[in-house]
């Protein structure tokens, strides 16, 4: 990283600097800012567009971005197929940019994953704009950079998961709100509401995480009579509320033959599947919490969990880069601030951040396993507590060395003189974890020398200042320890670039850690695309468009598991028994046979590795095994084709 010159200030532009810094007003435009914003979203560009053609699909979830971008009926309620027989087990929100896009482009894999790549660069963007507003240019500049090259968030914009716009939403929400505390007004209060419930519908219950943080933030920040600022804080939160509900009521409203069954519940309750099976199910050992389908919580245990859960060798190298500087800024940014007026603004930034990532850390530690994208949320926090904490260091170090200042002004400036040592220490401490994070797989083990020897630069630079020293340098210092806390982070993620390092299409990660890395260290695993069938699938689909006669379903399957790669192959209507996990209570033994009956369905394909159910039970019992070779295959592995056409 190159140094950032600096124009000497006049006397006036000191003046007005120095009132900036006591009130946390951003400066004014410094003339690097544009072109260092550009650069930095143009490195996200291409870090999450490069080779989008073989961009991680996650097999089920791609399934059902086809199926949605060819009918209406699966598009609003989120259809495994395109007959929306049953639904996917989340809210659809995050997936109708998806679909959008597939329907505009074509069924290509690239089309699919468009939208996350703009999802991606927007959130860049709109933190710079964000921690620019809170704590000025250089700080939103190091938490643009440092968004940008999160390895999780690389690996995630790369793929097709709700997270991504989950993500951007809330980002979107902390900007309404930080704005309502700012101005006093109730719009930008209603507008986070909005953007949280938006939130909601891409990632559910996971959205509401921030809203105890904004309320408390906003109740102690903003302007205004305690009882007027709690009026407001329940304004914004029915809005959240009635947006977060309003599909739920939608779908409840909906007579239950006018819409799929929706996945992962019992009783085809949508409620049961936001609360239920995507709710209490990840914190209770009740697999059949509020609704959901038995076995669920089981199913997803990863084993991250717990109070070290985000340092641990698959999850730390993700997310936890920065983690020790953004805990020091956040408990430095808000003690240094103590004193001063309640509507502090500076200090509000850190509360809303430093909230925004104890809340998740908390979250995360108590649940039953989370996939190490789960984190890709506190990405933006992190972010911005390293560049409103660097920047708060840089400018206690820079008050050191200031002129002397006005009478009124002296305490600060002995204050400030007594911390200048914490930008020296917050960059060594950096450099330090990174090397702890890196150790246990040695994976970028060339750049660790690098990290350190710019470490030494920095810290040795700044440390030894002097009367005569000249900006140049200290510009140059600063340059090379901010280098080295990103250069480490920086290289895995560029590694999501190789298939080899980006985790498995149902959970990317970046680096040689996981299950997935473990399975295919020998060389790339396959990306299953849209569009793309294999040759086993393309003679199956063969075979069933041949022998179908006006049969509303090509088939009938057990499990998504079993239908994925054909219906990202093609669209059509397939009837998925029992959903994700295979234990959804759908279609019943009785619905089967009636759609056999009335010649609606004649094709089952069941697999040895989905649990059995009351409907495969009677498919096998009632239709007739089909050999493998007449549909092009020497054998049909662990799967089975069966004929179930009535005797005419």
């Amino acid at each position: 990283m190159t140094a950032i010159p600096a124009a000497q200030p006049t006397g006036a532009q000191q003046g007005r600097r120095a009132a900036n810094r006591r009130s946390g007003r951003p400066e004014d435009a410094p003339r690097w800012e544009r072109p260092a914003l550009a650069a930095v979203l143009a490195v996200a560009t291409v870090l999450y567009s490069w080779g989008i053609g073989q961009a991680a699909l996650h097999p089920f979830y791609g399934a059902a971005i086809r199926s949605m971008a060819g009918s209406w009926r699966a598009f609003f309620f989120g259809g495994l197929d395109a007959a929306g027989s049953i639904s996917i087990d989340k809210l659809p929100g995050a997936f109708w940019p998806d679909a959008v896009s597939v329907w505009l482009f074509g069924p290509h894999t690239w089309a699919a994953a468009l939208p996350q790549v703009v999802e991606g660069v927007l959130t860049v963007w709109l933190l710079h704009r964000i921690v620019r507003a809170w704590a000025g240019p250089f700080a939103a500049l190091i938490a643009a950079l440092a968004l940008t090259l999160t390895p999780v968030t690389v690996a995630l914009n790369r793929a097709t998961i709700p997270d991504t716009a989950l993500t951007l939403l809330l980002v979107a929400a902390a900007g309404a709100l930080q704005k309502a505390v700012r101005t006093e007004r109730l719009l930008p209060l209603i507008t986070c509401g909005i953007w949280v419930g938006l939130a909601f519908q891409a990632k559910m219950l996971q959205a509401w995480l921030v809203l105890p943080v904004f309320a408390a933030v906003y109740q102690l920040v903003a302007p205004g009579r305690p009882l007027h600022r709690a009026v407001r804080v329940l304004v914004g939160g029915a809005v959240a509320l009635a947006v977060s509900c309003s599909w739920m009521f939608i779908a409840s409203a909906t007579p239950a033959a006018d819409r799929p069954y929706l996945d992962g519940t019992s009783d085809n309750n949508p409620f049961a599947l936001v609360f239920g099976y995507n709710g209490l199910s990840r914190f209770s050992s009740d697999p059949t919490a509020f609704g959901a389908v038995a076995g669920t919580a089981a199913s997803r245990t990863t084993g991250n969990t717990g109070w070290d859960m985000l340092i641990n060798d698959t999850v730390g190298p993700q997310v936890a880069w920065l983690l020790p500087l953004a805990v020091l800024a956040a408990v430095l940014g808000v003690g240094r601030r103590a004193g001063r007026p309640r509507t502090d603004l500076p200090r509000a930034g850190f509360l809303l951040w430093g909230g925004w990532l104890a809340v998740h850390a908390l979250v995360f530690s108590v649940s039953n396993g989370n996939h190490a994208y789960y984190t890709a949320v506190i990405a933006p926090a992190l972010a911005a507590l390293t560049g409103g904490g660097l920047a708060l260091f840089r400018r206690e170090y820079e008050a050191k060395y200031e002129p002397e200042p006005a009478a009124e002004y002296e305490a600060e400036h002995e204050a400030a003189g007594r911390r200048h040592l914490a930008l020296p220490a917050a960059i060594a401490l950096t450099a330090a974890w990174a090397l702890v994070l890196d150790w246990p797989t040695r994976f970028v083990s060339w750049l660790l020398p690098v990290a350190v020897m710019l470490a030494l630069c920095g810290v040795v630079g700044l440390w030894s200042r002097g009367p005569r020293t000249s900006p140049r340098k200290i510009h140059a210092a600063l340059a090379a320890g901010i280098a080295a806390t990103l250069v480490v982070p920086a290289g895995w993620a560029v590694s999501s670039l190789n298939p080899l390092y980006a985790g498995a299409a149902a959970s990317p990660m970046a680096g040689p850690v996981g299950k997935s890395y473990h399975e295919h260290h020998r060389h790339a695993p396959r990306r299953g695309g849209l569009d793309r069938p294999s040759a086993r699938d393309t003679a199956l689909l063969d075979y069933l468009t041949t022998h179908r006669h006006g049969e509303k379903y090509l088939l009938a399957t057990q499990a998504a598991y079993t239908a994925e790669p054909l219906l990202r192959a093609k669209s059509e209507p397939i009837l998925v028994m029992g959903g994700f996990t295979g234990s959804t209570p759908f279609p019943t033994a009785q619905q089967l046979g009636s759609l056999v009956t009335a010649h609606q369905l004649r094709y089952a394909l069941l697999t040895t590795l989905r649990p059995t159910t009351p409907a495969t039970t009677w498919a096998k019992s009632h239709c007739t095994r089909i050999r493998p070779t007449a549909y092009g295959v020497r054998t049909d592995g662990s799967f089975t084709l069966y004929d179930c056409a009535p005797q005419r």
